[in-house]
């Protein structure tokens, strides 16, 4: 092989590898830009579920939103926040509620449902709900005095 040809194709090596290397840069740059996006995203979405948990949770408490309802809403609250939160003493009533009533029907499939139909979900709704109506403001306070502790109580 000759000087040239070698010098040709180091040169030409050269250029592949400084090329590689700048797209290498580029696309770390696009890594820590999304990340950065999605962090900020996180943020967001944490700060607006804790605005969320104190208007559920007050209105748990004022009795405005039905237990079943309120503990719904409080569980996608949580997970959002932080999904362990339902396994701490204090919130766990609020999964089993949901656990016990994910089944019911909502919006247009209740409407679909016959009255008997109704009336039977009802009646299952309510019993969860007088059972666990005391646990469930205990944790509704609980997650009131959470929010107002954030992000200590995460601790």
């Amino acid at each position: 092989m000759s000087t040239t040809l070698a010098l040709v194709l180091l040169g030409i090596g050269c250029a592949v590898i400084a090329g590689m290397g700048g797209y290498a840069w580029s696309l770390r740059n696009e890594v820590r830009r999304r990340e950065a996006f999605r962090q900020d995203e996180e943020r967001r979405a944490r700060e607006n579920g804790l605005e969320n948990l104190g208007l559920v949770a007050s209105a748990l408490v004022q009795r405005q939103v039905d237990v079943t309802e309120g503990c719904w809403r409080l569980k996608v609250l949580f997970e959002l926040i932080d999904p362990a939160l339902l396994e701490r003493r204090e919130f766990r009533v609020v999964a089993e509620v949901y656990e016990q009533t994910r089944h019911l029907h909502t919006h247009q499939a209740r409407q679909a449902l016959t009255p008997k139909e109704r009336f039977a979900e009802d009646k299952q709704r309510l019993a969860v709900e007088e059972a666990n109506r005391e646990d469930v403001l205990a944790a509704a306070q609980a997650a009131l005095d959470f929010q107002a502790r954030y992000p200590d109580s995460l601790n």
